[in-house]
């Protein structure tokens, strides 16, 4: 354990893929990391300067529950909060696609991270300032048939961090957006064997981008979109 542990830092999704390179970021950085998870338990763990808690991030309660988790100890203020949580689906065309389908991603991906920062910001302006980072994707840019509703959610994660940027940069508050292509995940290899996963991007490269955008190196930078594409 870092005994010089001076920063909290919030991130969601931190279960997946990329979320467990960005934990392990953080905590190479001596971070205290909480790290909110979906599960049927109430219980509350900690180990390794990672908190883990049991939160349904697309409920108001759950959002607030994590934040408090990672806020609740003075010695180690909340300084950054890292919006991973999201989820991808493709089907048809847009006059194809029921509104149930376009709807699920929007709640995936958009409302989880609405619901996260609203409760985080009074807490990181408390705290002097800090660092808001989200994940959108390339699709948000450049999208391709048959992911309308993943397109517009990222797209709207975009314009989100984008609105907390301007909002609340007087009050130290910056918001930043990383925008991947195709990560290299197990869960993406499994969906797309035949691809040419060496122009994917790792997970451990994205992480470092995003532990950067909350460190106080990139202090300067608030409203960026940052791709990470890799050689895709």
């Amino acid at each position: 354990m870092c005994p010089m542990v001076r920063r909290s830092v919030l991130v969601t999704g931190g279960t997946g893929g990329l979320g467990g390179a960005v934990t392990a970021a953080f905590r190479e950085a001596g971070w205290r990391v909480v790290v909110p998870e979906r599960r049927s338990t109430t219980a509350e763990s900690a180990a390794d300067d990672v908190v883990r808690l049991a939160a349904d991030l697309t409920e108001p309660a759950g959002a607030a529950r994590a934040v408090e988790a990672a806020a609740g100890d003075e010695t180690v203020p909340l300084r950054a909060v890292v919006n991973l949580v999201g989820g991808y689906a493709s089907g048809g065309l847009v006059h194809e696609t029921p509104i149930d389908e376009f709807e699920r991603m929007l709640t995936a991906n958009l409302r989880p991270t609405y619901l996260v920062t609203r409760a985080a910001l009074p807490h990181l302006v408390a705290a002097g300032g800090g660092a808001v980072v989200c994940v959108s994707a390339r699709a948000a840019l450049s999208p391709f048939p048959g992911a309308a509703g993943y397109a517009t959610a990222k797209a709207a994660v975009l314009a989100f961090a984008n609105a907390v940027a301007v909002e609340y940069r007087r009050s130290g508050v910056r918001a930043n957006t990383v925008l991947p292509s195709v990560i290299d995940t197990p869960a993406n290899r499994a969906a797309q064997p035949d691809a040419d996963h060496s122009r994917w991007v790792a997970p451990a490269e994205i992480a470092t981008v995003i532990r950067f955008l909350a460190s106080d190196e990139s202090a300067p930078t608030s409203g960026a979109a940052v791709p990470v594409y890799g050689r895709a």
